[in-house]
Formats: structure tokens, sequence, C-alpha cells
């Protein structure tokens, strides 16, 4: 971890002023100062929200003097879905999105990325909050496929959803609630296909906001799989029905 992330007043101003991708910032709850809210002035310009919270999490980070704050830098950039999907129609491709929803596994998050990268996936959207890391080992798990696939980091994944269904993607969230197979769904138009945590799934907002519920079929007793082998399945579908169309 020591790799990935830098902490005091002055050495994170000086880093999101040189350009430093800033994954995640901590700062103590009730901070203040002058160089804080010099601090706080840049963090609002470049549009980077960060994460109160009391000191005792900030000493788990490093006991070192913090000085109430941490930041997480990632060696990947971030992007903005709403610059990435006009591009994507101006170039006369067919947008081909993944979102996940609090994915907070940090393997997991690297073997998708890893699999996304494979299939052609166009971007992957993760939430600014609730998700995994965006660090080494991160990258190091999607055998450096985080380089080559654009990642956008976005405050509200619903949201996100609303502008992909207003550009004319469809919004597929795998759930085993589901009614309708993998099979059952069109991929080869533009679309998006929603991942949730590991444990709870996808949110209920973005559930409700999405265009078809699909789950893969299960036919053993165990009722679910590792969220980065189902996203796998149906990302690889995706692909076969691509190739059958040409």
């Amino acid at each position: 971890m020591k790799d990935d992330f830098i902490f005091g007043l002055r050495p994170v101003l000086e880093a999101i002023e040189a350009g430093k991708t800033i994954d995640k910032i901590f700062v103590q709850n009730a901070l203040q100062g002058e160089i804080y809210a010099e601090l706080k002035a840049i963090l609002a310009k470049n549009k980077i929200r960060p994460n109160y919270v009391p000191v005792e999490k900030l000493n788990r980070f490093t006991r070192k003097n913090h000085q109430g704050i941490v930041a997480f830098i990632s060696d990947v950039p971030f992007h903005r879905i709403e610059n990435i999907v006009p591009e994507l129609f101006e170039e006369g491709k067919t947008p081909f999105i993944l979102i996940l929803d609090r994915l907070t596994d940090v393997r997991n998050f690297g073997a998708i990325c890893r699999t996304a990268e494979c299939v052609g996936i166009d971007a992957i959207v993760i939430p600014e909050k609730g998700g995994a890391p965006v660090n080494s080992d991160a990258i190091k798990t999607s055998a450096g496929a985080m380089y080559n696939i654009k990642i956008c980091k976005e405050p509200n994944l619903a949201h996100v959803v609303d502008f992909l269904q207003q550009s004319g993607i469809a919004v597929f969230s795998a759930t085993e609630k589901a009614q309708k197979l993998i099979y059952d769904v069109d991929f080869t138009a533009p679309c998006a296909v929603v991942m949730g945590n590991e444990e709870t799934g996808i949110s209920k907002e973005v559930l409700h906001h999405s265009d078809e519920k699909i789950k893969l079929p299960i036919e053993g007793k165990t009722q679910s799989l590792n969220v980065s082998v189902a996203c796998g399945a149906i990302l690889y579908e995706a692909v076969r029905q691509k190739i059958s169309k040409i």
C-alpha cells in the first residue's frame, strides 16, 4: 500500500497540482487551517470529493504525521462517461459499456477489467465512493489491462444509467432475481451491463432505472457465481452474439 498513498496537507496539495490522479482522499472530520482551506479549494476546482472520517481511520493508514489527510494515488487516469459516449458514436462504434456498482474486492475488480479489455468493452464505470480502489493490486490482477481501457469514476450511477438511456444505450442489470436469461436480450445494439456488489448486488435505484434485468442459468445447488466469473460469462455471450451477426 505504501506506494499507493501519500499523506500530509502540503504533499497532497502538490500532488493534485502536479496532475496526479487521486483515487480516494480521506480527510479528518472538522479539519481546519489555512493550508487545508487552500487544499479544499483545489479539491473543489478539480471535482475531487473527499471522504470525511475520524482520525482513527487515518491512523490505520499510517502512524506518521498525516496532518489529517491521506490520499490514494492511481496510475490510471479517470474519464467522464458523458465525454466518452459521444466520441464512440462519432467514431461509428456501437457502445459497449460495463458498470460496476460498488464492487469492493480488488482482485475481482482487476479480473473483471482484464476480461472487459479482452472482449472490447469501451469503458468501465465505477462509483466515486464505495468501490474497490484503483491501485497497484488492481492493476496487477488485471495483468495491466487497466492501462488499456477507460475507467470512468462517477458520483451517481443512477444518473449514469439515465444518461446512457438518453443516448440510446440499453442498460442490462445482472441479478439472480431476473426472469430473463442473458441469452434472451440483444447485446449487439448499443448496451451497458451492470454488475453489483459481491454481497448485496446492484442497488435498488440502479435496478429501478435499468431497461432489463438478466441472469445466468444456475443448475446446481449453489445459487450464485463469483462476480468476476459471472461477468465473464455475460460479456462472452455478448461477444458470441456480435460474432454471429457478422
